[in-house]
């Protein structure tokens, strides 16, 4: 083995039980530091072999014997892994919590502004512009969002007395009551689709993903 290099694996095997395949192991650079750090939080957590063994293959693996006719380097490989997982994660938690919203009659952008707002410090007051770049929204699009959320009733434009060419957007008591629903209900959503996935699984992966996310978080991309 190159010094440069580790040899590692928990990717499930495609033939028989199901059970994690050691016998074929990827390549992961020393200084790819998504990789690592992933494995790095699996291996410090409470994650057992007894949890990693009952682990079935997923669409994503796949995926992953094409990736590797087209040559694709294993760190590469690991990469798009990652992120294929990651959007259907995001898709399945999403679709959960939409359905919950509907509920309370608000749309998953709706939401996203009046959570926002709630975290902001007393009274709960933003910026459309700071609601903008926190949400990753346009400027008509956060527009459009808050004309709907101020004719429900739920936020308010006050005066910005340090600028007068914009005004501060505030959640009023409706708007505070109606977010508290919408956070337990999407806490509710988030649980039912988590259920049955160990807690442990679930830490490790989330602090893998922050280390991820405190080197690539910041990117922006076209």
């Amino acid at each position: 083995m190159a010094p440069s290099s580790i040899r590692t694996s928990i990717r499930p095997s495609t033939a028989g039980s199901g059970s994690v395949s050691m016998t074929t192991p990827f390549l992961i650079k020393r200084g790819d530091v998504m990789a690592k750090s992933l494995i790095r939080s699996f291996s410090e957590s409470n994650l057992s072999l007894s949890i990693l063994d009952v682990v079935k293959p997923d669409e994503i693996d796949a995926m992953v014997p094409r990736w590797e006719q087209a040559g694709m380097s294993p760190s590469l490989i690991a990469t798009l892994e990652l992120g294929k997982r990651m959007s259907r994660l995001h898709l399945l938690f999403e679709h959960a919590v939409k359905a919950e919203l509907a509920e309370l009659g608000l749309t998953y952008a709706e939401f996203d502004v009046l959570a926002a707002l709630s975290r902001a410090a007393e009274p709960y007051g933003m910026k459309p512009s700071e609601l903008s770049k926190a949400l990753f929204l346009t400027s008509g699009g956060i527009s459009n969002v808050l004309q709907r959320l101020a004719a429900a009733g739920y936020v308010e434009r006050e005066a910005n007395a340090g600028d007068a060419r914009s005004r501060w957007v505030q959640l009023t008591d409706e708007g505070r009551r109606v977010t508290d629903a919408a956070l337990e209900a999407a806490g509710r959503a988030y649980g039912d689709v988590a259920a049955g996935v160990p807690d442990e699984a679930v830490r490790a992966a989330a602090d893998a993903l922050r280390e991820v996310l405190t080197h690539i978080g910041r990117r922006r991309y076209r």
